[in-house]
């Protein structure tokens, strides 16, 4: 079945044709071609299509017909969580080593599921530097052993990726992003496609008609200035 996809100008990176017109199979592929520029990259989230592509696969642009979100006020720790957290003295930051959360991310896909490639990687740190690209860390000592990186539009969070090299790592890293994102402004993390794991994790399906609606209102709100400083998470563990 040959599949027929716009091709997006080099020269044009406000250009995205209409989500409404993504393809059924597979589901929420839009468009091919383009680059990751931080200009394109940024419009591109704030109309709710990310990139996604492997090693020797030409760019491609997604936006499925359904999101996972999750609702940072309603994401509440287990009691089991809390304590073994506390028990193994993990410490959260934000944004204090982006370049190697996202080394990480790329590494625990393994050779059959690469999609973070070089090129990629090189393009999210760019952004990061241009601050609209984020990360939360996990620590052990001095040790990161878990954190998730990605992309602010207005009081949206599109999450990216996540790594876990301990147990309850990224589960530890999501908890203390949700608290401290909603004390700032915060209002949605949008985490693109469901999973299981997302699912148990907390993370709702909504439509694209729906998110798009939701994404139209939240690009324009305004956070707290002091959201995304590179700092220290605290929780209460009570």
């Amino acid at each position: 079945m040959t599949i027929y996809l716009p091709p997006l100008d080099d020269n044009n990176p406000d250009f995205f044709p209409p989500v409404s017109s993504a393809l059924e199979e597979p589901d929420g592929l839009l468009a091919i071609g383009g680059d990751l520029s931080p200009e394109r990259l940024r419009v591109a989230y704030s109309k709710g299509i990310f990139p996604w592509f492997g090693e020797d696969e030409p760019l491609l642009w997604w936006s499925p017909a359904e999101r996972a979100v999750i609702d940072p006020i309603a994401f509440v720790p287990s009691r089991s969580l809390k304590k073994y957290v506390r028990k193994q003295g993990y410490r959260v930051s934000i944004n204090r080593a982006f370049e190697q959360v996202i080394q990480h991310c790329a590494l625990i896909r393994g050779e059959n599921q690469v999609w973070i490639t070089p090129e990629m990687r090189e393009a999210y740190i760019r952004l990061h530097q241009l601050g609209s690209a984020h990360s939360v860390e996990v620590w052990q000592e001095d040790e990161l052993i878990g954190g998730l990186y990605g992309v602010n539009v207005g009081s949206l969070f599109c999450g990216e990726s996540m790594f876990s090299l301990k147990t309850n790592a990224s589960k530890t890293a999501l908890w203390y992003f949700c608290e401290h994102f909603r004390h700032h402004g915060g209002k949605l993390i949008d985490c693109q496609m469901m999973t299981d794991h997302l699912a148990s994790l907390g993370a709702e399906p909504v439509q694209r008609h729906d998110f798009t609606l939701l994404l139209s209102e939240l690009k324009h709100q305004i956070t707290d200035a002091s959201l995304f400083r590179s700092q220290w998470i605290h929780v209460n563990h009570g």
